[in-house]
């Protein structure tokens, strides 16, 4: 054979370099497909798919634990299932490569979960650690679930969980493709987020965006963790920041529109939360969208009276400004809050009556509110819960502030008056709602036409009850109110009637009020004292009590203030 030519062989090299770049380029694109394909999430659906590819060597030692796992859960495990030798075990089996130890691991944590009701110690989460990193999807599983039931018995502690570095785990199966794990996973976080300090370390360790993406989950319980988790992160004003700036308002506006009552009520709830804090309005309600205020109005329709009484809450919150009371109002929002008060559910009532009361403090609200169908709501809420001192308190404000508009004839005319005096009979004179109720009953007392409409309902009890209230000096504000409504009334003939039963008791808190500290006191004693003068019965046991020295030291005490106050006035001129 002859000896090639220098060209030729050329050639030959050239064609060994060619064929040398072409398979450097397919092996490369074989290594970069098996790659792809071996990272590809559909391998990690199922376990078992794994175990054919990759089938770890079971080490003696954990062949030796396994065994003596099996003998202890046979033999042992209703005496000691804490012990100090299943503790070895688990975390031998824990930390082992080959899925089916896992497995067994994550399967015994989850019967305790089930079964016990005590605390887990402290060294029993380590093994969590290695389960909730396994990539065996149903270890994933059973350990996220078990730990979720832990939580939720009491029987971890919550912060102790975040401390032991459990939290990034379980945020990493927040990504997950697998629908009970991202369940579980979310159930973890919300029941963690109760504490301040979780609530931080989860901000910190960028849990609120994969919390935001699951919450527009497809399964309706990942979706109602996740937004349950959302919820209770809420509750911190410094996460409410980063879920501001994460995008979670829009989020949370659009799920109030979801058909999950569950998702409904936990995302209203949590914008109750943002919308507590004033600095978040702007964002709540932008200038031109008022897509919030027209959904939140328009769930206080609900028939799920947890959903509708959130509405409420958020409404309240957000009612802070004069331009969005006006617009709750424009929006037909009165008619609703007057069906919600008839409610059979104690929350909803309150949560409604609360909203009323801040939309009847803006003046321009108050002729719209004072119609026939809010005071006819109002005085059949009285006559049904005189007892209930959030009502009682915050219906007797609604009624002080409507007073102060043209309708008061409307009151008048109403169930209200005669509500608000059967709740003195019952009302505790330490509830707060005392004082509210006879600061209203004082205001109405000094319009004539009101004042003959509580006197028709006045009788021996309710009389007996104004005195006793003035006499109490030590509640002032009611003490004061209740002496206010009494020398008001005094003119009229049917109460000096009921009054002379009670001569003793209104003499004694007549001296109380003029040797009072307070000037108001002092005058509105002296003023009563004169209307009672001009009936024989008084005048004559007010001559018999020295009730006319009394008058002489105030008297007295007048004159020298006001020698003191014209020295003041002359040294000051000059």
């Amino acid at each position: 054979m002859g000896q090639l030519c220098g060209r030729c062989m050329q050639l030959l090299r050239d064609f060994i370099g060619f064929v040398q770049r072409m398979s450097s380029d397919l092996v490369q694109g074989i290594k970069e497909c098996l790659t792809l394909i071996s990272n590809c999430s559909c391998l990690k659906q199922n376990s078992s798919k794994n175990r054919q590819l990759y089938k770890p060597i079971l080490q003696p030692h954990e062949r030796v634990t396994a065994q003596e796992f099996l003998q202890h859960i046979e033999t042992d495990f209703e005496m000691s299932p804490l012990g100090k030798d299943p503790l070895e075990a688990l975390r031998t089996l824990s930390f082992s490569e080959n899925p089916g130890l896992q497995q067994s691991a994550a399967l015994y944590y989850l019967h305790m979960s089930q079964h016990m009701n005590i605390p887990l110690p402290v060294e029993h989460l380590e093994p969590f650690y290695a389960l909730l990193r396994s990539a065996d999807l149903e270890v994933q599983q059973m350990s996220s679930l078990s730990l979720v039931n832990f939580l939720l018995e009491g029987n971890i502690d919550k912060e102790l969980v975040v401390q032991m570095g459990l939290l990034e785990p379980i945020l990493d199966l927040l990504e997950s493709e697998d629908p009970t794990v991202q369940c579980n996973s979310c159930a973890c976080i919300m029941t963690l987020a109760v504490s301040e300090s979780n609530r931080e370390a989860i901000g910190a360790a960028r849990g609120v965006t994969p919390l935001l993406s699951l919450a527009n989950s497809y399964d309706p319980r990942v979706q109602q963790n996740a937004v349950g988790a959302v919820l209770n992160l809420t509750q911190s004003e410094k996460i409410q920041q980063v879920l501001c700036k994460e995008g979670a308002l829009p989020v949370l506006a659009l799920l109030l529109e979801s058909p999950d009552s569950e998702v409904q009520y936990y995302s209203c709830a949590a914008l109750s939360n943002v919308a507590a804090n004033v600095q978040h309005h702007k964002a709540l309600l932008g200038p031109s969208d008022r897509f919030l205020l027209r959904t939140l109005i328009s769930l206080l329709s609900s028939s799920v009276d947890k959903v509708s009484s959130q509405a409420c809450v958020c409404l309240r919150n957000l009612a802070t400004s004069v331009d969005i009371q006006a617009e709750m109002v424009a929006e037909n929002v009165l008619p609703q809050l007057c069906s919600l008060l008839a409610s059979g559910s104690e929350d909803v009532r309150r949560a409604s009556i609360a909203l009323l009361w801040i939309l009847s403090q803006h003046p321009p609200n108050q002729d719209i509110l004072a119609c026939a169908e809010l005071l006819q709501s109002l005085g059949m809420l009285l006559a049904a819960h005189k007892t209930d001192p959030v009502i009682v308190g915050h219906t007797a404000c609604i009624i002080r502030n409507l007073c102060l508009s043209k309708n008061r004839q409307r009151i008048t005319e109403s169930r209200c008056v005669e509500g608000l005096l059967q709740t003195l009979l019952l009302t505790d004179t330490q509830e707060d709602s005392l004082h509210y109720v006879t600061s209203c009953l004082a205001e109405l007392a000094k319009q004539e036409g009101a004042m003959l409409h509580m006197v028709q309902w006045m009788d021996e009890p309710l009389t007996r009850c104004l005195v006793r209230l003035a006499g109490q000096l030590e509640h002032p504000e009611p003490s004061f109110h209740a002496a206010s409504i009494i020398q008001h009334m005094i003119s009229h003939e049917k109460m000096m009637l009921l009054w002379k039963y009670h001569i003793e008791e209104i003499q004694a808190y007549l001296k109380n009020f003029l040797t009072h500290q307070e000037v108001r006191f002092q005058q509105l004693g002296i003023s009563t004292l004169c209307r009672l003068r001009a009936d024989p019965d008084f005048s004559l046991a007010f001559r018999k009590s020295q009730m006319v020295k009394l008058l002489e030291q105030v008297r007295q005490q007048t004159e020298e203030t006001q020698e003191l106050l014209r020295a003041a006035m002359c040294h000051e001129d000059s």
